[in-house]
């Protein structure tokens, strides 16, 4: 095998001369500084206030920006400029505004370029030409390496650069180059992004989000539970499929469904028409910025319920057959006196409000009407012929896995299961047990498979799918078990709650999260732990940062369902070669705020850790990579060109 590979390797690097530059290269590269990584985490389809976070670098531009021009730009200079970095279409059409000369306007140009060029000489500083030159618009290479890489000591071509820059100007292509110049800057500044998870569900474009991704030059993503929905859904599993179109009906974001995927719900309505009626517990949640008819509001509640009641019935089976699930307490459609609307559960009778249960057979509650197999069974088949959802899915599971291990730090979206002492939980799977990493690895195995087999839908994967969703030893649900049903039904809200797994108090001490990153074989003096999935309740003194640093969980809020609660509008986190850095991030407001008023909303950044030297890519996975290939090239030389 290795001689196959050196010989395919030879294609490439066909003379020794050739080998050896690449070498150096190489070589060379693992002493550079490692690039900056932003992370982010429980997106929600909040597209808008997920676009800001990404343009401005959690505060990375802006900073650039400051160290540059401290001394040539007032605070408001300062925002003006960065703001043109961010949306350079749309602050070029209200900056030219300002000028009523052409004259006037071509000087602004002449001065705006120049200081990109020199924004993006800054901001490339540690990477190689080679790297830079691959950010750059590619219409414009040649003329912004020129002006990058001028040396004018002696005078002799300040005419060149001059006419250089005055024919872009001269052409119409100052708006495209100072376009192109921006969006390289974005890109400088950060080198890889990290998405902790959860960008679907309860926001209203989470498509919007996924073409963002796709576009990006460097990104991987850890699952959240929300994720593994859609994925499951895809992959073939019914459950999963009511479960997300019950959330977007909860949320009001069934335009989600049906405009941005292309999905038909005319069944489900015609279906949640005949059998239900408006019903308060099913309402949706208003958004401040979208209004709705009551008939409209009417029909989604209509809707809402009939696919929830599917979801209860589709989930019973599942139980059943997988007794290792332990989830017999949810077959809750068998624990209702349906005479006397009432439910007993752990020995206690509860009244039942807002009771929808016009498709239920008493006699056997899990058995679907035969209009509402058809219903799923259609609903089915369009998602999974939906082209658009398809390229979606298929980059987020290339992208995406359970957890992941980079540059020495553990991401992951939920947990790892553990009991009251810290121990790691075990569950039996087809008789064989599993705990931490190996219970993980297993429900990726599983996660995996039921993606590349979506015509099984009744099969172990499938529904090991859902179970990630909502089972007791999830590392993405993370909770006992999870209560829909009661908080449709049930007025006390006792038995609303929903335990979480003591990995949620226990991870605020050190000795926990350093044995966790032992569990996962990375260094614990010098790794973290990096969470989403629980909002921090900042509004009531929650620390993000905790267990000496070990942990940090960058979940503040993105979605607006949970601002009230948590105070802020989400923490990011950079970690770049010096040190690691938690951002809070204020309400988003919108798009036009920012380039009107410069608004940038951000708050503090609390240092996390820093490092004593100067991280360098040989420490990084990158340099690992790297590490192989110059290790190859070495072999490549001893096997064809030195006897």
């Amino acid at each position: 095998m290795e001689t196959k590979y050196l010989d395919l390797l030879a294609e490439r690097y066909d003379s020794e001369e050739k080998v050896v530059t690449e070498i150096i290269n190489l070589e060379a590269i693992l002493d550079l500084p490692k690039g900056t990584e932003h992370f982010v985490s429980d997106l929600h389809g909040e597209y808008q206030a997920f676009q800001h976070v990404l343009r401005n670098g959690s505060g990375k531009v802006k900073e650039k920006i400051r160290d540059l021009f401290t001394h040539e730009f007032s605070e408001e200079e300062m925002n003006e400029f960065a703001t043109l970095v961010y949306y350079p279409e749309e602050k070029l059409q209200l900056m030219k505004n300002n000028f009523d000369n052409e004259q006037d306007l071509n000087e602004w140009y002449t001065e705006i370029i120049d200081y990109m060029i020199r924004l993006i000489s800054y901001a490339s500083s540690k990477y190689t030409r080679s790297k830079l030159r691959k950010a750059l618009p590619k219409q414009f290479v040649y003329i912004i390496e020129e002006l990058l890489y001028k040396t004018d000591e002696f005078t002799n071509k300040k005419h060149y650069y001059n006419k250089i820059v005055q024919k872009v100007i001269s052409l119409d292509q100052a708006d495209k180059l100072i376009i192109g110049l921006a969006n390289t800057t974005q890109r400088l500044v950060v080198d890889h992004l990290h998405v902790v998870g959860d960008i679907y569900d309860r926001g209203p474009e989470p498509d919007k989000i996924m073409d963002t991704l796709i576009q990006y030059h460097s990104v991987d993503i850890q699952w959240g539970n929300h994720d593994v929905l859609w994925l499951g859904a895809f992959s073939g599993s019914k459950v999963c499929l009511a479960n997300i179109i019950r959330i977007c009906a909860r949320y009001d974001n069934l335009d989600i469904i049906e405009d941005a995927y292309g999905i038909n719900l005319r069944p489900l309505l015609n279906l949640a028409e005949k059998y239900y009626e408006d019903n308060p517990a099913f309402r949706p949640k208003r958004h401040s910025n979208k209004k709705l008819s009551e008939h409209e509001q009417v029909q989604i509640t209509k809707i809402h319920q009939a696919i929830a009641m599917i979801q209860f019935k589709l989930e019973m089976p599942i139980i059943k057959r997988r007794t290792y699930f332990n989830m017999s307490q949810r077959l809750l459609l068998e624990k209702v006196d349906y005479d006397r609307n009432e439910i007993t559960m752990d020995g206690k009778t509860y009244s039942l409000e807002n009771a929808c249960f016009a498709t239920v057979n008493p006699e056997q509650p899990d058995q679907l009407l035969e209009e509402e197999e058809q219903v799923i069974d259609r609903l089915l088949f369009s998602v999974q012929h939906s082209e658009k959802l398809a390229r979606h899915m298929k980059f987020l599971m290339k992208k995406g896995n359970l957890y992941l291990k980079y540059n020495g730090n553990l991401l992951i979206h939920g947990c790892i299961p553990i009991d009251e002492k810290g121990n790691m939980e075990k569950m039996e799977i087809e008789n064989k047990t599993y705990k931490g990493r190996e219970l993980l690895d297993i429900f990726e195995h599983y996660l995996r498979h039921a993606f590349a087999n979506p015509e099984e839908s009744n099969d172990l994967a499938t529904d090991m799918v859902w179970y990630l969703w909502t089972g007791e030893y999830s590392s993405l649900f993370g909770k006992r078990e999870m209560t829909t049903f009661e908080r449709y039904f049930i007025k006390d809200k006792e038995t609303h709650k929903e335990t979480k797994n003591p990995y949620y108090y226990l991870r605020e001490k050190e000795e926990i999260c350093r044995n966790i990153l032992i569990e996962f074989d990375l260094n614990p003096d010098q790794g973290h732990i990096i969470n989403g999935h629980t909002p921090v309740k900042e509004i009531d003194g929650e620390n993000p940062i905790k267990a000496n640093g070990k942990m940090i969980v960058i979940d503040g809020g993105f979605s607006k369902a949970y601002q009230s609660t948590t105070g802020i509008a989400g923490y990011t986190l950079l970690y770049n070669s010096y040190d690691m850095q938690l951002v809070a991030h204020q309400q988003f407001t919108s798009k036009e705020d920012v380039l009107r008023n410069g608004n940038d909303v951000l708050s503090v950044k609390r240092l996390v850790d820093k490092e004593l030297e100067r991280k360098k890519v040989l420490e990084t996975n990158v340099g690992k990579q790297l590490l192989q290939e110059i290790y190859m090239l070495n072999r490549l030389l001893e096997y064809r060109y030195i006897e």
